[in-house]
């Protein structure tokens, strides 16, 4: 491939390569960032391992690539062959990875380090293919390939979070990504190879790993499928991935018809099992309605099952529920057998369901207060998530809760993470509440603790209201008297408070939960 054609058309040609170069390197960063954030939840470490991999592995393939620039058409055509195999095979890859092998952190940095080396390998072979249809002043040939891979890099970012992702996915996007690369292999190789039979043999390699590309997309849904199951117990009755999150629920029997064990599973971690769930909601609920409740706000809890437990009162007159993923409140609405476990709590004409973002909604609400707000917010294990435990939103919500309103936050394990507990309560201690932290036992969860808080001169007792209702299967007076009470190995503790600037309940959760 010696031989190669001069003229605008093939030097617009080349410059459209580093086009598509720039755009799909930037979208596979992109896609093991995400991956890793989906199956993970550390976004902040799965993007600085990656940035500061790819970055490194992208100066070691420019230099690898200089015995390369002899023979620059032939080594581009290879790169980029190579990198549409490895990027098209990255996702469902390391999915495997983590499903089957438990090797996902190795196999990300393998990947990502190949990735970035084949990039970096991209910049110097272009240069020189250009300089080859015409020779230029080499600033001037810097400025034009950099202009034109910033230019793809804007394109390619972009691209991936409204285009790809949202109409594709993170398997089929990524696999269509390659495609462009074997697109950019072939285009570069056919146009400027010196003979026929190097066209030939340029295209057959394209079309052999464009074929496979194909088939990988094809059968995307059925290894997703494949992957998925591995990483739950029992039967998937139903997935799927919203704007938000991948939603799950399974379905089994482990000790017999008669214990038919629900499970909703959002990006992996458990939210309820119907076995017991009624006990983690009886006592996230029950406490705080000790009291004035006829407006009630539930933060989080878009199953739907803390708004059964409220709506049990007759008093109540108003229900705001705020969840931020309409797709899980639809899902317990008409998907049998979660809608069941509701008793139509998100039918009843008193609630009222709000999809906004609950940090959000809580700083620009200006209505009227609320007597009772339940803070059933998933755990801390991402910066998204940890600011709704810091001083700043319980500080907010103080805004809306009634002179003698209550707040009671679910606050982790205090077995598993207690640091991560209490830390929880000396956040709301700084934020002017008086609180009472109490526990409960719910199996599949384990030990599992909560927070009452309020902002009169006294910690809310912990107590059942006269007008609680009958039935309940866990919550009781008696239940209520020893769940403040804390064994010596998880008394309380000194912690940091969580602020928006510092986090520090996100690294107690994950260091909590080390070991179980």
């Amino acid at each position: 491939m010696s031989a190669m054609p001069e003229g605008r058309a093939a030097r617009l040609l080349v410059l459209a390569a580093v086009f598509v170069c720039a755009a799909c390197g930037l979208v596979y960063e992109l896609a093991l960032v995400t991956l890793g954030s989906y199956l993970l939840g550390n976004s902040i470490a799965q993007t600085s391992l990656v940035i500061a991999v790819s970055m490194f592995a992208m100066g070691i393939g420019a230099v690898l690539a200089k015995p390369l620039t002899a023979r620059p058409l032939r080594a581009f055509v290879g790169v980029e062959i190579a990198l549409a195999a490895v990027g098209g095979a990255s996702v469902p890859a390391l999915y495997a990875s983590f499903a089957w092998l438990h090797l996902y952190t190795p196999m990300m940095l393998v990947v990502t380090f190949l990735i970035g080396a084949l990039v970096g390998a991209e910049i110097p072979l272009l240069m020189e293919l250009l300089q080859r249809l015409r020779r230029q002043q080499a600033s001037h040939a810097v400025a034009d390939i950099n202009a034109v891979d910033y230019v793809g890099a804007l394109i390619g970012g972009l691209a991936f979070p409204f285009l790809l992702l949202p109409t594709l996915g993170l398997l089929v996007g990524t696999v269509a990504t390659a495609a462009l690369n074997v697109v950019a292999a072939w285009m570069v190789g056919v146009s400027l190879a010196g003979t026929r039979g190097q066209r030939g043999l340029v295209s057959a390699v394209c079309g052999v790993l464009a074929v496979a590309l194909g088939t990988t997309a094809v059968m995307a849904d059925a290894f997703e499928l494949s992957a998925r199951q591995a990483l739950y117990r029992d039967p998937i009755i139903h997935s799927e991935r919203s704007t938000y999150q991948e939603i799950v629920v399974t379905r089994g029997a482990p000790v017999g018809p008669e214990f038919d064990d629900v499970r909703l599973f959002l990006d992996g971690d458990l939210q309820f099992s119907s076995l017991d769930e009624y006990r983690y909601h009886e006592m996230l609920v029950h406490p705080a309605m000790n009291g004035p409740h006829q407006r009630v706000l539930i933060i989080g809890g878009g199953d739907g099952l803390a708004a059964r437990e409220v709506l049990r009162y007759q008093s109540v007159s108003s229900v705001t529920l705020v969840d931020l993923d309409p797709a899980v409140v639809s899902l317990a609405r008409s998907f049998e057998p979660v809608s069941s476990l509701t008793a139509g709590s998100l039918e009843d004409s008193r609630l009222t369901y709000v999809p906004a973002d609950a940090f959000s909604w809580v700083r620009d609400y200006s209505g009227a207060p609320f007597d009772v707000v339940i803070a059933d917010f998933p755990d801390p294990d991402s910066t998204a998530l940890a600011k709704l435990y810091s001083v700043e939103n319980y500080s907010m919500i103080a805004r809306l809760l009634a002179p003698s309103g209550r707040m009671v936050v679910q606050a982790g394990s205090p077995f598993f993470a207690p640091d991560a507990f209490w830390s929880v309560r000396h956040t709301l201690a700084e934020a002017g509440y008086r609180t009472t932290p109490y526990q409960a036992d719910v199996p599949s969860f384990g030990n599992w603790g909560y927070i009452l808080a309020g902002r009169e001169s006294s910690a809310p007792a912990l107590a059942l209201d006269d007008e609680a209702p009958g039935g309940l299967r866990y919550a009781s007076d008696s239940v209520l008297a020893a769940a403040s009470s804390f064994p010596p190995d998880r008394a309380e503790r000194p912690t940091s408070v969580t602020t928006l600037l510092d986090p520090a309940i996100l690294d107690y959760a994950r260091k909590g939960w080390v070991g179980y």
